[in-house]
């Protein structure tokens, strides 16, 4: 029999540890430098205070980090395949006194509690090449490789924790167990065999044949153990995925399956976050782990190719089976046969039988056109939750984003534009020209490069906000720089389509009919860091839509834009 739930090596849950305390480490933390975690840096430190990156006490120190890059090894020898760093800019670093000997508190970005103390053992500047190289592949196009590379702040900061509280969640609550309350509840269901499966998508018939195989094959039961912290960018957010999980339960044999959420900052990192994975999962009571084809990977890069192998990652962990004390369950692509109404692993179906398979990709495109989603795929009940959050085309928001040199003629189509989509209801339409978000969201903003790309992440914010909500956006700004464009792109694509129209008329014809004479106080050195003049404009590389005001007009331009956006299905009439 495999070994129980409890069993293992010690659990490092930090706030049982540290609760005697608690009062005496809250006062403290009161008079300390307070450094404000990010996102992904709450979801690394509510692993280490409730055990899950057990044996991690704290933030790597140099030592730890250099032997999990080199070779999965703490500094001790203990297994880790991920680094778990507290990175911070020289800034913080000289303003807070972050030295080694430091006390820090660590404070929660959503509600300024303070959550823990770290004690500063180092700081150090990583090598992020060898990082990005070791630890992810090296791909400069892995969403982890972009964000060490555009994100991650430049030191590491290493040290122990003591914990004041756990994080405070209010979405539920109910299906957050830390290790050990999910480890007491297995104990109380009587459960010694238990085979976590890990999904951070929603779940359908061939992942609950999955699992249920799995938990057949090894007498065991199943934890349903989905990622809500972060995923990948573009992934259903985790409130709708959560609805489907327990949609499906009970779908389950009475009895056979647990859902517990889990606050995972994801790096997709395919083997090493598998290993990874089944060590966070061991700590949480599991004695089996399902490893599935290209486990945690984040897809094709540009080129159309695997960021890694097919079953990468189920070798990874099955290299360290013995060592991580939890059995690798690995599996195949499921498929569904038509003629015998049933799913099997791709590897069990005989060459000739006929199978239906739905990609991720076509069921997207489904969700969006509302085109159907066949029974044998889904339940009727989890495919109504993912309508619920995936309306029609013509009920979702878009953005289009116009860009250009002054006087292109982008504000007069963003005007034209405006009033044609109110003239077609069915959404309600926000304007946003440059002068007007510069007067009213930018106002204290330059226009050297660093305050240009602020306002165009302020624009880019408003717009996702708007699009998530259902509407159509018109932004008109010159935005002239193209990695500033495509974050935009990035932000609003979260929530909805974002449509970039480059308005490419030429300068000397925005020059030539400029009534304003904005240009020619620019040429005399009246406007400093002035578009095509003594600052830069970069053409778009990748365009939705290039139009030119010199050689069209408004109206026409506007009819261009509303073909593309009917093409997309955004405009039909309910």
């Amino acid at each position: 029999m495999a070994n129980p739930p409890h069993a293992g090596g010690v659990l490092k849950d930090l706030i049982a540890r540290d609760a005697p305390r608690r009062r005496e480490l809250a006062e403290e933390a009161e008079k300390l430098p307070a450094i404000v975690l990010t996102e992904r840096q709450l979801c690394d430190l509510e692993l280490i205070l409730n055990g899950g990156f057990s044996p991690l006490e704290g933030f790597m120190s140099e030592k730890d980090y250099n032997g999990v890059v080199e070779n999965n090894r703490l500094a001790d020898g203990n297994l880790f395949s991920m680094p778990i760093c507290l990175d911070l800019s020289k800034e913080t670093i000289d303003e807070s006194g972050v030295k080694p000997g430091a006390r820090l508190t660590l404070r929660d970005l959503r509600d300024d509690r303070n959550l823990a103390i770290l004690t500063v053992e180092d700081v150090y500047q990583p090598d992020k090449q060898k990082e990005a190289k070791e630890v992810f592949g090296g791909d400069e196009e892995h969403p982890a490789v972009r964000y060490l590379f555009n994100t991650a702040n430049d030191y590491y900061v290493g040290g122990k924790l003591e914990a004041i509280d756990r994080l405070m969640h209010y979405d539920y609550v109910g299906l957050r167990y830390s290790p050990a309350e999910l480890r007491l509840h297995f104990d109380k269901l009587g459960w010694s065999r238990v085979v976590a499966f890990q999904t951070r998508n929603p779940m359908h018939r061939a992942h609950r044949e999955l699992t249920v195989r799995a938990a057949r094959a090894r007498q065991a039961n199943v934890l349903i153990h989905p990622v809500v912290g972060l995923t990948k960018p573009g992934d259903i957010d985790h409130f709708t995925r959560v609805r489907v999980y327990q949609a499906l339960l009970p779908r389950y044999p009475n009895g056979m399956a647990v859902l517990g959420l889990l606050p995972l900052a994801m790096r997709m990192g395919g083997p090493r976050e598998a290993i990874w994975h089944a060590i966070i999962r061991k700590n949480h009571g599991a004695t089996h782990f399902i490893v599935g084809r290209d486990h945690a990977g984040p897809g094709k890069n540009s080129k159309g190719v695997d960021f890694y192998g097919p079953y990468d990652a189920q070798y990874a962990v099955e290299k360290y089976r013995d060592e991580l004390g939890i059995e690798v369950v690995p599996f195949q692509q499921m498929t569904y046969l038509p003629d015998t109404d049933e799913y099997k692993p791709k590897d069990e179906v005989k060459k000739g039988i006929r199978t239906l398979d739905i990609s991720g990709t076509e069921l997207r495109k489904r969700l969006r056109t509302g085109a159907e989603i066949p029974e044998w795929f889904s339940y009727p009940e989890v495919v109504r939750v993912l309508r619920e959050s995936h309306p029609p085309r013509s009920r979702q928001g878009f953005t289009v984003f116009l860009t250009g040199y002054q006087n292109s003629g982008k504000d007069a189509i963003a005007r034209a534009l405006n009033v044609t989509l109110n003239q077609q209801g069915g959404r309600s339409v926000s304007l946003l020209l440059g002068e007007t978000v510069r007067h009213e969201l930018s106002a204290e903003l330059g226009f050297n490069r660093h305050d240009r790309d602020r306002n165009i992440a302020r624009i880019a914010f408003v717009a996702s906000e708007l699009t998530k909500a259902g509407a159509a956006v018109i932004a008109a700004p010159i935005a002239p720089f193209e990695d500033a464009r495509q974050q935009a792109r990035e932000i609003v694509e979260k929530y909805g389509s974002f449509y970039l129209v480059h308005v490419a008329t030429p300068l000397e014809y925005c020059e030539k009919t400029d009534k304003r004479g904005i240009y020619k106080k620019a040429r005399n050195g009246e406007i400093k860091n002035f578009t095509g003049v003594d600052d830069p404009y970069e053409n778009p590389k990748k365009a939705d839509l290039t139009v030119d005001l010199s050689k069209s007009n408004v109206r026409t331009i506007v009819h261009q834009i509303v073909l593309l956006l009917e093409a997309e299905g955004l405009l039909e009439q309910l």
